[in-house]
């Protein structure tokens, strides 16, 4: 048990010593001033988004760039996204819609809707992003100008996240909280060790050019965590990438209740760890587990210590991500105990091949 309690306390100073680099470093997308006049493609693949889909057109409406086009891409919607979508774009010229192929085998939803969305598009810059997503004024020239800063053939960006109901709060930060204690966020760019990857589908900023090249959707067709799996492509083949925060220029609400949560994080989470039961449940053990029986031993001597980093923690990583710290701090047992619900159906459905999103079986590899 001693060397158990060893190993849970070292992990939590590595975490820890991790949070602190990301907190100093502040991995965030600048705004800048200057202003771009490349052309931009924005494209959203969408399917069953009518509650969502109009909040971002407009948003996207009233931001301050200029050459840009809205490719719409319907993945066979069941409800009335194409219908909706097609009325906006009839006032707005901007804009389009089109309906998507029949999805072939061996090719996950969201990930050929972008391939057929990024051969339609015409821009120098492909900017990918999700239906229920709004964009802030400044987003469009700040990715152009990091961008052309670091030469980069992808940037993915982070977006802040909107949560309304307590299901969405006791879950939607674990994002947040897992990326900014695992992974030093800088190094995404400065090492080219393809281990060093992250990325957020929900803004992914292609050059174009360069996009056409590789056909980065296609090469990771059947990936789940098609972003990551972007990424780690992206710098296997010795280009520059960066992932960073979205500094709050870009908004995402990406589930509505805790029911959506649930079965949104567990299509993916084990995916995220590379399908690799054993590690989640090691990680699990040391984050969860771990702590747990710290406060079960009762030992204030030894609970100073890792109740310190756990708090000074929450607090640096709600401050990146632009949520609230109290909010985080009273809520974190509960979060933590989500996590492992999460985990746990995530597992459950790997095992037995019952992922589902969206209507659509996900076939896990």
């Amino acid at each position: 048990m001693t060397i158990f309690i060893y190993a849970v306390l070292i992990f939590l100073v590595i975490r820890f010593s991790v949070t602190v680099f990301n907190f100093l470093s502040n991995p965030k997308l600048p705004r800048v001033i200057k202003h771009f006049h490349d052309k931009v493609s924005i494209l959203i693949p969408a399917r069953n988004e009518q509650e969502n889909i109009v909040a971002l057109l407009q948003s996207i409406k009233e931001q301050d760039y200029s050459n840009y086009e809205v490719i719409v891409l319907d993945d066979d919607s069941t409800d009335e996204t194409f219908s909706i979508v097609q009325k906006f774009c009839e006032n707005n010229l901007e804009f389009k819609i089109v309906k998507g192929d029949q999805l072939p085998a061996g090719w996950l939803g969201k990930n050929f809707a972008c391939h057929q969305l990024s051969q339609m598009a015409t821009g120098k810059y492909f900017l990918f992003i999700d239906a229920d997503e709004s964009i802030k004024r400044g987003l469009i020239n700040s990715l152009i100008n990091r961008m052309e800063l670091g030469k980069l053939a992808l940037l993915s960006v982070f977006t802040n996240q909107q949560m309304l109901t307590i299901g969405e709060k006791l879950t939607v930060p674990l994002m947040h909280f897992i990326l900014l204690n695992l992974l030093p966020l800088r190094l995404v760019k400065l090492s080219a060790n393809p281990a060093f990857s992250a990325a957020s589908g929900q803004c992914m900023f292609f050059n174009a050019s360069n996009y056409r090249e590789n056909l980065w959707h296609e090469r990771v067709k059947n990936q789940v965590v098609e972003d990551v799996e972007v990424m780690k492509q992206v710098k296997q083949e010795k280009y520059n990438a960066e992932a960073l925060l979205a500094n709050g220029m870009i908004y995402c609400r990406m589930y509505k209740n805790l029911n959506e949560s649930l079965n949104g994080f567990s299509k993916n989470l084990l995916a995220g760890f590379g399908n690799n039961i054993i590690i989640l449940l090691l990680y699990l053990l040391l984050v969860i587990v771990g702590p747990v029986i710290l406060v079960l031993n009762f030992n204030i001597a030894l609970l100073v210590l890792p109740i310190t980093l756990i708090v000074l923690g929450r607090i640096m990583i709600s401050f990146l991500s632009g949520q609230n710290v109290l909010i985080n701090l009273i809520l974190h047992p509960l979060q933590m105990l989500f996590f492992l619900i999460i985990s746990l159906i995530s597992i459950k459905k790997y095992i037995f091949k019952t992922g589902t999103w969206k209507g659509r079986t996900i076939k896990q590899i």
